[in-house]
């Protein structure tokens, strides 16, 4: 319950209100009536309301001691009053707005400021929630709110809030003004959109917005154009966030002329293009312009709409801030269009950004404004429209648009046709490639429109389309693989055929062009074959290659102009065939080394004085340019496999060479002779060739000092510069330089191009972030002086790897900006590699360097100097690691200069050189010592304090925050109270440049001290609650100046990432202390609820943490529903931040979450990616969620994906289309989709399609699920007849969606898409493996999948159909082998088409040369050998599985000697590639191009690893079944040696191994030597794989007399001891085993035993190879027993593991002993029953290992002795079972379960010691009657060991009647103590015996029996004397019904009875008289109860005579 009203109110005590804390205790009073008011009951508010009223006037209107009523508490009196109103009376309503009118129009006294703009802000919120209700107030507002905007006296936070509240009333009660009002707004709107104030130009945009609604109808074409006019001129002076505002105006107004005027006319055409419901009419969009007059039409058509913003784009005087404004009115407008219009509409918006914008003449007067049209309009058409707006399928159809407007239209064949302007062709081409990134495949209609016309635009006379088209075709042919090789080829053919006419004097005029033009597609192309490896032949490559040679030894006989074409063409080639890597480089290099020493010669004296033409300086540079291209590629791609210190010798001087030459060059001073003819426009000048070659030898430099110099002079001093010195001069002296951002030459006086926010700043990087990024990226070409672009240098063409995420490729700058960063880049790393004097002296030169240009009359060249030099000094010092370059740059010679260069630009206006010299301070600060950070404190200090230029103190405050960070909070402890007292005072200067930055670095500083900040916690959030109060820090407020700079610096950003460091900090204890949570928790509520997004988004990150720390006190259900409407806003900042949010509340969790959100949530967000795939992080939430949440209900999860899957894709669609010609698919097939085509039909015609993204997502879930619920252990959801037992209902399990999830992976399999086709076969695969073993629940003896073998096999077709691909092929393959060995299908004649794709693979396989699989076309030779690799790891997976499923072993039979030479050809391929040697025969099963074997290594490498295994384990299980094709195959024959043969070579021994030993022996050795222990399950299987083969290969038929070679033997043995040591039990036990078969092999090539008779010395006998496998038994024995000596092994292994290790290895034991001589032989024993006594004693295991190794122990003592060892034989026995006795013994008076085990155990070994020896074994008297002493005395004890001495005395007693003469004693010891616990059981048995007791009676039966059958006649009477009266004891007859152990002894004395009647009568007659009577009763009632039986006719009548 909320407190008690009336206490609620009372609470406003004044008194709190004087104080330092009275704004946080009113702050925190409104909030907490805030919660009262929405929580309290209407009768109590009634009672209270006015009160309550006049208390919240009261704080707005603020007499003393109130606080001025800053943001936070108007916005919570506003919030307060709202709730009040909407739960209580709204009488009182008008008077609340009355009183606030009154503090407005109060003039004597006036009202605090604070106080009006509280009381407007309260009337704005108020009328925007219950304007209707009092609209008589509606004039006085708006007149009262422009009379204060009018006031230019008032403050402009004021005037803003005026018109603020003038909207808000607008939205609700816009009716109640009249006409005259409404004028008299529009008027003064329009007056504000120029006012000064940009807060004051934003608010009258969101004014006119209501005034212009947008569907009046009332709208004339002259109110658009005067407000378009109107927002264009305020551009100009305008922040992002008013353009915002301007472009969000413009973009409604001119939206609006779309919307139909509305005619009376009767047949209103519904062509509304904002929501175009009617189908027909989306297609005739252009009729749509041309409607019949008298019909409703919009105001302007769409192209008159857009040419008004396109006409103030072109005007002459518009500038360039205006221009790139006009770009945000052009996404906004977009925007507001929607995608609906966009899409249908595409074809005309491209069209007019095409021919208004890019083709306009004034648009390319400079090189800057060419590439700025192409960067903007590429902005909006990809970023914005490309990849939020358009669908998949209208991705498509804008390929088709541009393919046909533009790219087919050159070149013009008709007459009258004209060619597309290039500008135009450029934008069309860059777009056609982001687009083709972005679909991620092209359906065949795609690829029919750019095929031809990519291939034809290569031979296009422009540099820029050629270099752009070949981007293009990489696009394409990375999306589309299957088109590669016939691209590259007939590129190849067009190549070859340009070279031979190139010398043709017949030859065109642009025969130089095209053939550079093919030659730039060849390279862009070469370099996607590392990424599409398996769809292109290799010998393309080798014919380039030897192509390009030829070319650069033939250049040198031709003319300048031919030969430079020659060698670009062939120096571009041959770079980009670089990119293939060391594999393909390696065999070339040499000839690579001797071309580079051709192209970079060592320039002569000479050089520098001959007068050479510019043509020939042109040649000479051009070729060396062209050939460092090819250098740098080199070490790009081949380090550093083949750069080796050799290679990097010769090539650094070639680099030196290089550089020579262009400083040659320079100082000749070469001038492009006007006179001569102008080269070709099209390419680079002079300059630009000699700032490339620069740019490359920097690039391919690694480490020079003479570099740092040369690289130094070219960023950082005055000879650098490469424009006119005098124009500088003049720009410098009259003042027209402002800032070099603003330059628009493209070379910006030589500034670099390199930014270095990433690192910097991290929350500073992020404000900016919490924009939209389109608005972004045009706001930030306001400051690009440098646009990059891809013809600067087609090297990049070559480039492999760029990301998929931003479809956009890599975009290098000009080349003079690219040689200004290569110099910076080098500088960076060279800097931290030199030595200290060179260091100092390298620092020293930079810092004079950029000083001396003071000097000359150039200040742009001095910013781009100063610019360059802080960002090399930067990087550098983010390249310091080595402890070496941390001393060198941290000493004091070079932090002086350094820090003093670095204080003065630490000051400076421009951001960049602020951060950059903070960075660059706070990194010196972490390398020098603490004198340097002391100092550079001070020096701050000292800078804030005496510093008032707002720059300076905001550089010092960066400079704070990032000394902390880059320190570290320890070393910068004792700064830390200065830094957060100079800090707070900074925070509290109104500057916004000052709070904003100084705010920013206390957030870096509060993480980077952590919890050393905690005592300044209080007074933090002090200061952060102070800064949300001042009026100063508002975006609005502040003087003219601040208010228009605020925009850009949002202090509340910053102040919200504080509070969020803050929370971290408290962490948990946030918990505990109550007054910072609450205020914490107050303020972020305050800026969730802010208008900013960015605000939003930073209070979001806030409440994440806050969850992580105190979750119970945030409402997670608001919260959610918050989330979810950010999802659907427009606003991508907001649905970015709320998606990580959810993200972790899944995560925490997805139960909660499910209950909250439910299954909508889960939708909404797979239609969000469906929406706009770029949107990162939905997929992470849904993964989450499923995985949590999927066992407990999958057929949920299951529908969702189904839905996915059940609509088209767009590439569906056009392909459909497409083929409307022709079945494809089979009758299979056809029932299957017929299914799926009803359900569309039954949808309304057009199914609704889906991104092919989100149907792969979908399968990856589905995968998913089976995955994750196939190991979830939970068998109802794969047994139905399991889940009927368990009563849970069919619906929510898995296995009851079979069908479903069938006919899914059907629909994938046949999609267009590859993706797609590959994951629906994963998810086919995972449905076999999960229920191959599932019943059918309607039919006994039958499995679930049989019923559905049909659509499985539907499924595969589709997988061999003519598209497919090799990847698709080898899965296909996979699957249909898992559906063959999983035993669904028995009966090969029932396996139908599977097996038959299955074997018809492997006949293929047999052949050399290609494979063609189905009807896919044919394959490259890598698919080739993948597949072939595919199909023999599926039979092999059928040969091990037929291990387990016997049909199998009939699936594989015909085929096995074709399988043999294959698996056996393959582990050979799979070696030799390992080996990196040369295939050495042509017969291999992959018949590699033997030149390019080593190009298919890196592509092959990994499919052989992933399935040799499993061929080895086929080849292993084969040889253990001594299968006679692998024998063959082996030896490298094809058929197995014929009978008659073999008969006669039985004799021979074979000598030599077989052909192919070493092959697999080498692999198998390989994988143990590398395995490591705690390795995963799968490493485990591969070592248990490798050790059964190599079991095999150890044995003479395969290894010969390999192991007779003392190095090899050693090298294996030593591996054997080491997998002793390390392995698990698991993988032991196969080691074991190897080791006796090879120590068997080794014994049975000697013949005999080993010792042959003749006694060996013992050093002869250790040196022998055998008694090496026995010490590996044995130490692993011991390791087993023992664990090592550092106690017990943790290998992971079960109990199981452990004893089947201990068995195989005393197994293997004995196996190796055997083959000793008989002396040895019982040596050995003796070591083994050694350590089984170590197991006896062992304590330590927690499981029993006894109990199932004594089959072990029985074994070893089993064979008798030979007779000269007898007696060290009886030693060995008798030291057993003492040891055995002895364990008992020291059990004595111990408890509990280990020692009761033991105890058992070594009373068992003794048993079965002495019942196993052999009878000529002489065992001691004692020994037995100590052990039959034990046996009583346990026998008695009434516990378990009880049951276990019974079951001894039994089997002693048998032993000894079964004629052991030792044991005779033993019945006689043991009689007495068998008896005494018969009577033990008498005397206990009141109740009903325990089981345990039923048990040891029964074993001492046993043993009576057999004492008493083993008694002569005349003793037995004598005998039943003893037995009977203890038997008897045990009779209860008086019982009704017998109890167990009365039937049981019962049965006993009948038996006795029954054996010797006589003998029964006799004792029976001595017997007192109870036990007789009890005896009588007992049998007559046993015989009673079974009436006549056949059972022994004579005790019967003996009884009656008696």
């Amino acid at each position: 319950m909320p407190p008690e009203p009336n206490s609620l109110y009372e609470q406003i005590d004044e008194a709190n209100l004087s104080g330092e804390t009275g704004e946080i205790y009113l702050f925190q009073w409104l909030a907490s009536t805030e919660k009262a008011v929405k929580q309290a009951s209407a009768e109590d508010l009634k009672s209270l309301q006015t009160d309550l009223e006049a208390s919240l006037v009261k704080i707005i209107s603020a007499p003393e001691p109130y606080p001025s009523p800053g943001r936070p508490l108007r916005t919570l009196v506003a919030k307060c009053l709202i709730a009040l109103y909407i739960r209580g009376e709204t009488k009182t309503l008008f008077e609340t707005l009355q009183a606030f009118l009154k503090i407005l129009g109060e003039t004597k006294p006036p009202y605090k400021d604070s106080s009006k703009i509280a009381a407007i802000f309260c009337i704005g919120e108020l009328m925007g929630t219950f304007g209707a209700q009092v609209m008589s107030l509606m004039v006085e507002i708006t007149t009262t709110a422009l009379k204060l905007y009018r006031a230019s006296s008032n403050s402009i936070i004021l005037r803003y809030h005026a018109l603020s509240a003038m909207e808000k009333s607008l939205t609700t009660a816009k009716r109640a003004i009249t006409d005259s009002v409404t004028k008299d707004v529009i008027k003064h709107m329009k007056n504000a959109l120029s006012d000064k104030a940009l807060p004051v130009q934003r608010g009258a945009c969101d004014v006119l917005i209501l005034m212009y609604p947008s569907g009046d109808g009332t709208r004339s074409v002259s109110d658009v154009e005067a407000i378009v006019n109107l927002c264009t001129k305020s551009l100009e002076s305008a922040d992002q966030l008013t353009r915002r505002s301007l472009s969000k105006l413009v973009a409604h107004m001119l939206a609006s002329t779309q919307v139909d005027r509305v005619v009376p006319a009767p047949d209103t055409s519904k062509k509304s293009k904002k929501n175009q419901n009617a189908h027909e009419e989306e297609e005739d969009t252009p009729a749509a312009l041309h409607i019949a007059a008298e019909e409703a039409k919009p105001v302007m058509t769409p192209n008159e709409m857009f040419s008004q913003l396109s006409t103030h784009f072109n005007k002459p005087q518009a500038s360039r801030k205006t221009r790139i404004g006009i770009f945000d009115f052009y996404s906004a407008l977009l925007t507001a269009l929607g995608s609906q219009f966009v899409e249908s509409n595409y074809a005309l918006v491209v069209n007019h950004l095409m021919t208004e914008i890019v083709a306009n003449p004034r648009n390319s007067t400079t090189r800057y404004e060419t590439l700025l049209m192409r960067s903007l309009v590429g902005t909006v058409l990809r970023d914005l429209v490309g990849v939020r707006m358009l669908g998949e399928q209208a991705q498509i159809t804008a390929i088709q648009e541009l393919s046909n407007v533009y790219l087919k239209r050159w070149p013009a064949m008709m007459p009258g046709q004209t060619a597309p302007n290039p500008l135009c062709l450029a934008v069309a081409l860059r777009e056609v490639a982001g687009l083709l990134q972005q679909l991620g495949n092209a359906p065949p209609p795609v690829q029919e429109a750019l095929v031809d016309p990519l291939l034809t635009l290569l031979s296009h006379p422009s540099h820029t389309i050629r270099v752009s088209t070949a981007w293009a075709l990489r696009c394409f042919c990375y999306s589309t693989p299957l088109r590669l090789a016939k691209v590259l080829l007939s590129i190849v053919e067009m190549l070859q055929r340009d070279i031979t006419s190139l010398t043709s004097p017949a030859a065109p005029s642009d025969i130089h062009t095209r053939a550079l033009g093919h030659a730039y597609g060849l390279a862009a192309l070469l370099a996607v074959i590392p990424e599409r490896p398996l769809y292109v032949s290799y010998d393309i490559s080798a014919k380039v290659f030897d192509m390009s040679v030829q070319l650069l030894k033939r250049a040198g006989e031709h003319d300048v102009k031919i030969a430079r074409t020659e060698v670009e063409i062939a120096w571009t080639s041959i770079a980009s065939l670089l990119t293939l890597g060391p594999n393909f480089v390696r065999a070339h290099l040499p000839q690579l080394l001797v071309l580079w020493r051709n192209a970079l010669p060592k320039p002569t004296t000479k050089d520098a004085h001959v007068g050479r033409s510019v043509q020939e300086w042109m040649f000479l540079l051009h070729v060396r340019e062209s050939a460092l291209g090819a250098v740098y590629s080199f070490l790009r791609y081949n380090a550093p496999a083949l750069v080796t210190p050799d290679v990097t010798r010769r090539i650094a001087s070639l680099l030196s060479n290089a550089l020579q030459f262009a400083n040659t060059f320079l100082a000749q001073r070469v001038q492009d002779n006007p006179e001569e003819p102008q080269l070709d426009p099209k390419e680079l000048s002079l300059e630009g060739r000699e700032a490339l070659l620069r740019s490359r030898i920097f690039s391919c430099f690694s480490s020079w000092s003479s570099l740092l110099q040369s690289a130094i002079s070219l960023f950082a001093s005055s000879d650098g510069y490469a424009g006119s010195s005098v124009q500088a001069a003049i720009a410098s002296s009259t003042g027209t330089f402002t800032s070099i951002w603003q330059s628009v030459d493209g070379y910006a006086y030589g500034v670099t191009n390199i930014e270095i926010d990433e690192d910097v700043v991290g929350n500073e990087a992020k404000t900016w972030m919490n924009r939209d990024s389109v608005e972004v990226s045009i706001d930030q070409m306001c400051q690009k002086p440098i646009l990059s672009s891809r013809e600067h240098d087609p090297l990049y063409l070559s480039q492999t790897g760029f990301s998929d995420t931003s479809y956009r490729g890599p975009e290098p700058p000009p080349p003079a900006t690219a040689a200004v960063d290569a110099a910076i880049h080098l500088f960076a790393q060279l800097l931290p590699l030199q030595d200290l004097s060179l260091t100092v002296q390298t620092v020293n030169q930079l810092i004079e360097s950029i000083g001396s240009v003071k000097s000359d009359k150039n200040s742009g060249r001095k910013a781009a100097v100063t610019i360059n030099g802080a960002v090399a000094l930067v990087l550098a010092l983010r390249q310091t690691t080595t402890s070496r370059a941390r001393q060198v740059l941290g000493s004091t010679q070079v932090t002086t200069p350094l820090s003093a260069f670095l204080k003065d630009i630490l000051v400076d206006p421009d951001l960049v050189l602020r951060k950059a010299s903070s960075e660059a301070i706070g990194r010196l600060a972490s390398l020098a010592g603490t004198n340097f950070l002391t100092n550079q404190m001070k020096t701050l200090v000292d800078q804030v304090v005496s510093n008032r230029d707002p720059y300076g103190r905001a550089g010092c405050a960066t400079a704070f925050g990032a000394i902390h960070a880059y320190v570290g909070g320890l070393a910068a402890g004792p700064l830390l109270k200065t830094t957060v007292h100079v800090l707070m005072s900074l925070i509290s200067d109104p500057h916004p440049v000052v709070h904003f930055w100084a705010l920013s670095a206390l957030a870096r500083v509060i993480d980077a001290a952590s919890l050393a900040y905690a005592p300044f916690v209080p007074s933090t959030l002090g200061l952060l609650f102070k800064v949300y109060m001042l009026e100063s820090h508002e975006p609005e407020g502040g003087a003219l100046n601040h208010a228009n700079m605020s925009g850009d610096l949002p202090a509340y950003q910053v102040v919200c990432q504080n509070i969020d460091a803050v929370i971290t900090i408290l962490g948990p204890d946030i918990q505990d202390s109550t007054r910072s949570r609450t205020l914490v928790l107050d303020l972020v509520h305050r800026f969730i609820g802010e208008d900013d997004d960015g605000i939003c988004v930073e209070a979001i990150n806030c409440i994440q943490h806050f969850l992580m720390f105190a979750p119970d006190h945030v409402s997670v259900p608001s919260l959610v529903d918050r989330f979810r409407g950010y999802l659907s806003s427009s606003r991508r900042p907001l649905k970015l931040a709320s998606i990580n949010a959810l993200y972790q509340l899944v995560q925490k969790d997805a139960f909660s979450m499910s209950r909250l959100g439910g299954d909508r949530l889960v939708e909404e967000l797979f239609a969000m990616l469906d929406d706009d795939s770029s949107v990162d992080g939905v997929r992470n939430v849904i993964v989450s969620w499923l995985q949590q949440t999927v066992v407990h209900n999958p057929s949920a999860w299951i529908d969702l994906c189904q839905r996915i899957m059940s609509r088209t894709t767009a590439s569906q669609q056009v392909a459909e289309a497409a083929a409307k010609r022709g079945d494809l698919l089979d009758d299979e097939g056809q029932s299957l989709s017929f299914g799926t085509a009803q359900d569309s039909a039954a949808d309304g015609g057009g199914r609704s399609t889906s991104r092919w993204r989100t149907q792969l997502f979908a399968l990856q879930c589905l995968h998913s699920i089976c995955i994750i619920v196939g190991r979830s252990g939970r068998r109802e959801h794969l047994d139905v007849a399991f889940a009927r037992s368990q009563g849970l209902p069919l619906r929510g399990l898995l296995v009851s969606r079979v069908p479903d999830l069938i006919k899914i992976a059907f629909t994938a399999s046949a999609a267009q898409v590859t993706e797609i086709r590959l994951e629906g076969l994963t998810v086919l695969r995972d449905i076999i493996e999960i229920f191959a073993k599932t019943p059918d629940p309607d039919y006994d003896e039958t499995l679930l999948l049989e019923q559905h073998q049909a659509p499985i096999t539907a499924a595969l077709t589709p997988a061999f159909s003519s598209d497919s691909t090799p990847e698709i092929l080898a899965a296909a393959i996979g699957a249909c082998a898992v559906f063959v060995g999983c035993g669904v299908v028995k009966d090969i004649g029932r396996m139908g088409r599977i097996l038959k794709l299955l074997t018809s693979a492997l006949e293929q396989s047999k052949n050399s040369g290609m494979l063609s699989l189905g009807d896919a076309a044919e394959l490259s030779p890598n698919a080739s050998v993948m597949l072939r690799i595919a199909t023999l790891s599926a039979w092999a997976e059928l040969q091990v599985a037929s291990s387990d499923q016997v049909y199998l072993v009939d699936v594989v039979k015909p085929y096995r000697a074709t399988l043999a030479s294959l698996w056996i050809a393959s582990l050979r391929d799979y070696a030799s590639i390992r080996a990196d040697a040369e295939v050495s025969d042509d017969t291999s099963a992959a018949p590699l191009d033997s030149s390019y074997t080593s190009l298919g290594k890196e592509v092959l490498l990994p499919y052989y690893v992933n399935s040799w295994p499993i061929i080895l384990q086929a080849v292993s299980l084969s040889m253990g079944a001594s299968d006679p094709h692998i024998l063959a195959a082996m030896d490298g024959q094809e058929v197995p040696v014929s009978q008659d043969d073999k008969s006669n070579g039985t004799t021979s021994v074979r000598e030599e191994p077989t052909a192919f030993f070493f092959v697999v022996f080498g692999l198998v050795y390989e994988t143990l030597v590398t395995s490591v222990p705690d390795s995963d399950a799968a490493a485990h299987r591969t070592s248990i794989v490798a050790l059964k083969a190599l079991k095999c290969l150890v044995q003479e038929k395969y290894c010969g007399k390999v192991f007779n070679d003392t190095a090899i033997f050693e090298e294996l043995v030593n591996l054997f001891y080491r997998m002793a040591l390390t392995e698990a039990s698991n993988v032991q036990v196969y080691l074991v085993e190897t080791i006796a078969s090879l120590a068997h092999n080794l014994t049975s090539k000697k013949g005999g035993t080993l010792t042959n008779g003749h006694v060996l010395s013992r050093e002869e006998l250790l040196e022998l190879p055998q008694v090496h496998c026995l010490r590996i038994c044995a130490y692993v024995l011991r390791r087993a027993i023992t664990g090592a000596h550092n106690g017990a092994i943790h290998d992971g292994s079960s109990p199981m593991d452990k004893i089947k290790l201990i068995n195989a290895a005393f197994d293997a034991f004995s196996t190796v002993a055997a083959g000793f001589g008989p002396a040895q032989k019982d040596e050995f024993r003796a070591v083994a029953v050694t350590l089984y006594s170590e197991l006896l004693k062992d304590e330590t295991s927690e499981a029993d290992l006894v109990g199932p190794t004594l089959q072990s122990l029985k074994a070893l003592l089993e064979r008798p002795p030979s007779p000269a060892d007898s007696e060290k034989y009886e030693r060995v026995v008798h030291g057993l079972l003492s040891a055995c006795l002895l364990n008992v013994d020291e059990m004595r008076g111990r408890q509990g379960h280990i020692s009761t085990r033991k105890i058992k155990n070594n009373l068992l070994a003794a048993v079965l010691i002495l019942t196993v020896v052999p009878l000529s074994i002489k065992v001691s008297s004692a020994i037995i009657e100590h052990c039959c002493f034990l046996i009583s005395q346990k026998l008695v004890a009434a516990d378990e060991i009880s049951l276990t001495a019974a079951h001894c005395a039994k089997t002693l007693v048998l032993a000894s009647t079964s004629g052991n003469v030792a044991l005779r004693q033993c019945a006689k010891l043991l009689l007495p103590g068998m008896i005494e616990c018969l009577a033990q059981i008498a005397a206990a048995s009141d109740d009903d015996a325990s089981g345990r007791q039923l048990a040891t009676m029964g074993e001492i039966y046993k043993a009576f029996s057999a004492l008493f059958l083993s008694f002569s006649e005349e003793l037995r009477a004598r005998s039943l004397g003893i037995l009977m009266p203890a038997t008897i004891l045990l009779l209860d007859p008086s019982r009704q019904s017998p109890t167990p152990i009365h039937s049981q002894s019962v049965t006993q004395l009948l038996s006795f009875a029954a054996a010797s009647p006589s003998a029964f009568k006799e004792a029976t007659a001595k017997l007192g008289v109870s036990m007789r009577e009890s005896l009588e009763g007992s049998v007559r009632q046993a015989l009673g109860n079974k009436g006549p039986t056949s059972e022994a006719p004579k005790p019967q009548i003996s009884l009656r005579s008696f």
